[in-house]
């Protein structure tokens, strides 16, 4: 039981981490960060948008009661991002060694591993809608 829950905090932590780390590049209007979203065609408020998503998904993921919310959104945000770089851009980016499709897959994965150990909980607020009436 102690395993899970270091692993859980441990993906809490390294999700949260990545998605905020990169926030300085969106909001900073980075050159790779405008070229994403420059070939995606959703410059600058794409980016800026994606951002502000990102940084309120990091905040979620990092307390209990809310990591179920910020888990989804999480998963969401790095869904669409891993399909953009299959798609549209490529794996590789400004020659970054496909470092940002890495992340994405680290966030991805970590996200799913919350929601995962928090399966019983996510059950159990479905079943309490439909018993009421």
């Amino acid at each position: 039981m102690k395993a899970q829950i270091v692993l859980l905090w441990f993906c809490r932590i390294i999700a949260a981490a990545i998605l905020l780390q990169t926030l300085y590049f969106k909001f900073s209007a980075a050159e790779e960060s405008v070229y994403i979203f420059t070939r995606v065609g959703i410059e600058p408020w794409g980016r800026i948008a994606t951002g502000v998503a990102e940084l309120i998904a990091a905040i979620l993921i990092l307390f209990p009661r809310t990591s179920i919310s910020g888990a989804l959104m999480a998963a969401g945000i790095m869904a669409g991002a891993i399909f953009t770089h299959l798609f549209i851009l490529g794996i590789e980016v400004m020659d970054d060694n496909g470092q940002l499709f890495i992340y994405a897959c680290i966030v991805l994965i970590a996200s799913l591993y919350i929601l995962y150990a928090s399966r019983e909980q996510i059950f159990s607020l479905f079943s309490k809608r439909r018993n009421i009436k």
